[in-house]
């Protein structure tokens, strides 16, 4: 588990002055970067080795000065020696690497001077020893904090994606399929992005299997077991003789390790498969889009079906701001000067609540978390002034201090931080028909939360995570159209309904989605002329009726166009239903293999009259919206009075 940054920061400058006089790369280069590993709280030997064996261009052979698989390669030079000669030495080296063992960063240093490059981002940083301990935030990746932005187009993701995808592959080859599978691989998942986190101590996970499996696979699938009961367990009801690299893993808890699955059954290519999976940088996974590009290991015509569309975060947020998150901001511009409202609000972000009716693998849900804690943060930092701020980490760390004296094991995370972050994944529902991305959905939340307590981590200085998981989203699985919405959540509880409920024309829908949606409209005149994402407005519009619920979903075009506009909207008016926003017609991209545009728009009601009122148009639609406040936004998503075509109304009197 990470130490404190505060910790880290001292250690720094403890360290820089040990070492302000030392010249002689010969000598003491190696207990150099021992102690260098020590500032943050890492055993070198346990993940980087001196002296690594490589051979160069030209069969020459070589030794790298420091190397740690996969994520750093150092080259040492005496003070005053060329940095760029020791970094032009370190790039000779990557012919001899194999490829998941390439490093990420390569750090050059002569003791004086550090040159740190960030070979994925392309950044070079560089700084004098004696400023080490305010360039420790670079080293992030190496305590096990992983605070850089998440870009939701790093190729990372897609090829974490199809990595796992080709892991599926395997195992559903062998036989190994279905609902073991598809809980299997989310645990994987976990596990992975566990140990490039702090979750998990760095590589523990992978260097598990790679040194304690054999090469052929044979013994990979009792191995993995055993680690997912381990993590089921709770250290005080672990037995007292469990070997000592299984009892390292934490207990994670969250009924997410708690099933008995089959035990899996691997070859060397499965192995290597994994192995390759667990090499990736999974700190700079999104949680917001992962499960989505995870979903393209399935059918294509069934997630076509499915309405599995790659929703990337631009479009999320088209849907979010307006139904929420831009008020909620403006509100808390205007009392971020007054302590007491501040708690008041506080208090409001936390009562929140959010359902998702057709949740896939969460993307709005974990999307409206991440900003929902960034304001969260936002209100923390207003609440405090950097004064007592500042009170607040130095209490913490002389609490932390005595923690250590009295238990060196102590936990960092039982500290109180978490007294001061209220918002958490308890706040957020889905529902959603296949159980594969309803898993993802629930594990994503939980990866999310972890990535946004790292910032609170860097925030405070001192590490913050919630493990084990004691909170959980309630994603249930299930059909949303015969589910009653309001066992999941009373509506009484209720504060938002949001989605992308699945596309599906009228004409093309199958024998069971006609029944679904039958049920659903009753007795609605000409109800088959709707399209499918009709019956969840009309679900929705039953929910909340009586209550402050705002309402926001994506839908194809068709449904604010000719007939369905006189059956539809004549219906949603006649139940009191409003328009506050909308997003007239723009093109909706999926990103995931099998790419498809569909034309859409994005539709937020209520049966209050909520103003201002605000229209998205678009004059081409693949471009940028520009926003008009308006008096009155009709079915037809223009500025005008409710009036619907008398020829579409004679149709449904008719």
């Amino acid at each position: 588990m990470p130490i404190s940054w505060n910790e880290i920061k001292s250690r720094a400058i403890e360290f820089s002055k040990e070492w302000e006089s030392e010249t002689s790369e010969d000598a003491e280069a190696k207990s150099f970067w021992d102690s260098f590993f020590h500032i943050f709280g890492i055993s070198r030997r346990r993940v980087a080795s001196f002296e690594e064996p490589v051979k160069k261009l030209g069969n020459k052979h070589g030794f790298i000065d420091l190397f740690w698989k996969g994520v750093l390669l150092v080259e040492h030079k005496s003070r005053g020696k060329s940095l760029d000669k020791a970094y032009s030495q370190a790039l000779d080296y990557f012919h001899g690497i194999k490829d998941r063992y390439l490093p990420k960063y390569v750090l050059v240093s002569d003791f004086a001077r550090f040159r740190l490059y960030d070979l994925d981002n392309d950044n070079v940083h560089e700084f004098e020893l004696k400023d080490l301990h305010k360039n420790v935030n670079l080293f992030g990746f190496i305590a096990g904090y992983q605070t850089h932005a998440i870009q939701e187009q790093d190729p990372v993701n897609v090829k974490a994606a199809e990595q796992m995808g080709k892991l599926h592959d395997l195992m559903k080859d062998v036989g190994y399929e279905g609902h073991p599978l598809e809980v299997y691989l989310v645990r994987l998942l976990f596990c992975m992005f566990a140990e490039d986190t702090g979750i998990f101590e760095r590589q523990q996970f992978q260097d598990y299997i790679e040194y304690r499996t054999s090469e052929d696979g044979s013994d990979l699938g009792q191995h993995i077991s055993i680690i997912f009961q381990i993590l089921s367990t709770p250290e005080h009801q672990r037995l007292k003789n469990l070997d000592e690299q299984l009892a390292a893993f934490p207990y994670i808890n969250g009924r997410l390790f708690e099933e008995m699955l089959p035990i899996a059954s691997f070859d060397s290519a499965m192995r290597q498969t994994l192995l390759d999976c667990c090499a990736l940088d999974w700190g700079k996974i999104s949680p917001a889009i992962f499960g989505s590009l995870f979903q393209s290991i399935m059918d294509r015509t069934a997630r076509r079906n499915l309405g599995a569309h790659y929703t990337s975060e631009k479009n999320i947020l088209k849907l979010i701001k307006p139904l929420f998150l831009d008020s909620l901001r403006e509100e808390f511009e205007k009392i971020k000067n007054n302590k007491n409202r501040l708690v008041e609000f506080h208090d409001k972000l936390r009562d929140l609540t959010f359902l998702d009716p057709a949740c896939g693998c969460g993307n709005f849900l974990v999307i409206t978390y991440r900003e929902l804690r960034l304001l969260e943060l936002d209100v923390i930092r207003a609440l405090f002034s950097k004064e007592k701020n500042r009170q607040i980490i130095t209490d913490k760390h002389k609490k932390l201090k005595e923690l250590e004296e009295q238990a060196p094991n102590a936990k960092q995370q039982e500290l109180d931080i978490n007294s001061l972050i209220k918002l958490n994944v308890d706040q957020f529902y889905g529902i959603e028909i296949e159980e594969f991305p309803a898993q993802i959905a629930q594990v994503a939340l939980w990866l999310m939360d972890h990535q946004m307590n790292l910032l609170v981590s860097e925030e405070f200085g001192l590490y913050f995570a919630r493990i084990p998981l004691s909170s959980a989203s309630t994603i249930v699985c299930g059909n949303a159209l015969k589910i009653d919405w309001n066992e999941l959540i009373p509506a009484e509880k209720l504060s938002y309904i949001m989605g992308n409920p699945p596309f599906v024309g009228a004409k093309f829908m199958n024998d069971s989605q006609r029944a679904d949606v039958a049920q659903v409209f009753g007795n609605i005149k000409n109800a088959g002329l709707l399209d499918f994402v009709a019956a969840w407005y009309v679900k929705a519009a039953r929910m909340i009726q009586a209550t402050s619920i705002k309402c926001a979903f994506v839908s194809t075009n068709s449904i604010t166009q000719g007939e369905q506009v006189g059956v539809l909207w004549s219906w949603m008016l006649d139940q009191g239903i409003k328009i506050f926003f909308a997003h007239r017609t723009f093109q909706w991209n999926n990103e995931a293999r099998g790419k498809a545009a569909v034309h859409c728009v994005i539709i937020g009601f209520s049966t209050e009259d909520i103003s201002p009122k605000w229209l998205f148009e678009y004059e081409d639609i693949k471009g940028e919206a520009h926003q008009i406040q308006v008096k009155n936004i009709n079915p037809y998503l223009i500025d005008g009075s409710n009036v619907i075509s008398s020829a579409l109304l004679r149709r449904r009197s008719g």
